[in-house]
């Protein structure tokens, strides 16, 4: 994680971005968790900011620019909040991963359009950028994946199937989406609180990991 003097520019969206960017970054959001990306154009998120239609291309090189720098940098911030948790959750694998659970839960609930957008939208990119991406996941399953393989070879996680390699990834595979796909209906029409949600999700993680009552 970055030092102090630096968390509210690592916070902003685009990472570092100028209070413009940040601007468009905002707007942007908005409109491709409304209408997707495809359905967004470049006109819609200049008019969202009162903006003239070709200003945006001041700040990025196109709408496939923004939409790569906005996913790009939601994972990368929640990615750094994932080690930061783990480093400070101490030791236990049962700590870990409800620590982990409860900051995805937390995302989703909380930043849900800007975790919407990061989840469902990447698919839109292409070529680098979206290796890019996938790279970033994978780095974020991998975190998960190392506290469940720690928890089955203390013990601590009876998984599904074994700890073998295989049990472990899909154990992880499917802790991570339950986390981030969380579904609209449970955002919009339950009265849990974000506390109440993440709870449940770090119980219902642990229950799946098989972790000692």
């Amino acid at each position: 994680m970055p030092p102090e003097d630096q968390l509210r520019a690592w916070d902003r969206l685009p990472i570092g971005g100028s209070p413009l960017q940040c601007r468009i970054a905002e707007a942007a959001v908005e409109l491709f968790y409304g209408k997707g990306a495809l359905g967004t154009t470049v006109r819609d998120i200049t008019a969202a900011c009162s903006l003239s239609p070709g200003a945006l291309y001041n700040h990025f090189d196109s709408k496939e620019h923004l939409l790569y720098v906005l996913v790009r940098d939601i994972h990368r911030q929640v990615d750094a909040q994932m080690a930061d948790v783990l480093a400070t959750a101490g030791a236990d694998p049962a700590a870990q991963l409800a620590a982990v659970v409860r900051l995805l839960v937390g995302h989703t609930a909380g930043s849900k359009k800007r975790s919407r957008v990061a989840n469902r939208e990447f698919t839109v990119l292409t070529g680098d950028w979206r290796s890019e991406i996938r790279s970033l996941r994978r780095q974020m399953r991998e975190r998960l994946t190392t506290v469940l393989l720690t928890g089955a070879e203390q013990g601590q996680f009876r998984l599904v199937g074994g700890s073998g390699p295989d049990s472990v990834a899909l154990s992880s595979a499917t802790i991570s989406n339950m986390c981030v796909h969380i579904s609209e209906w449970t955002l919009e029409s339950q009265t849990l609180t974000s506390a109440d949600l993440e709870d449940r999700f770090a119980e219902m993680a642990l229950r799946l990991a098989g972790a000692a009552r």
